[in-house]
């Protein structure tokens, strides 16, 4: 067994930012995404938008394509899966287990934009990237102003 020096600020760190996310979760709320944590953790999201879609991208590196399920309900996307804590051999005994394990849930609210039928979803590297093209009417256009 290695004995290393044991140090309270990674934990304290990670405490923190573990603070900063509820906290920005908070603050998005009124973004579209209801303050629940209905998992046992939640995935880190990018959301972004231009005039043709709405991507959303989440951070699940090391959960199997089959434990992830992805559905649109009542105008609200819904990610939810697993991620299982892999054991390292038989003889493995963790020091410290820092990276999130078990159930997630995550539910965007879907603006009304977005064409639900034509969603699809690709999983590459450990990142689950969602494209929700927005329908054809909701392309802005431009009004002529008449002179009377």
């Amino acid at each position: 067994m290695v004995m290393s020096r044991w140090s309270p600020w990674p934990e304290l760190r990670a405490m923190q930012e573990r603070m900063d996310r509820l906290l920005e979760m908070s603050r998005e709320r009124s973004a579209g995404e209801p303050f629940t944590q209905e998992g046992g953790w939640q995935p880190a999201a990018d959301i972004y938008e231009d005039e043709r879609e709405v991507v959303i991208k989440l951070d699940l590196s090391e959960v199997e394509q089959e434990d992830i399920d992805v559905r649109i309900e009542e105008g609200a996307l819904i990610v939810q899966g697993v991620r299982h804590l892999e054991r390292e051999g038989r003889q493995a005994s963790y020091q410290r287990i820092e990276r999130e394990h078990g159930p997630f849930r995550r539910v965007f609210t879907l603006p009304a934009s977005v064409d639900p039928d034509r969603a699809g979803a690709h999983c590459d590297r450990g990142v689950l990237k969602i494209v929700l093209p927005k329908k054809p009417d909701a392309q802005p256009r431009q009004i002529e102003i008449s002179v009377a």
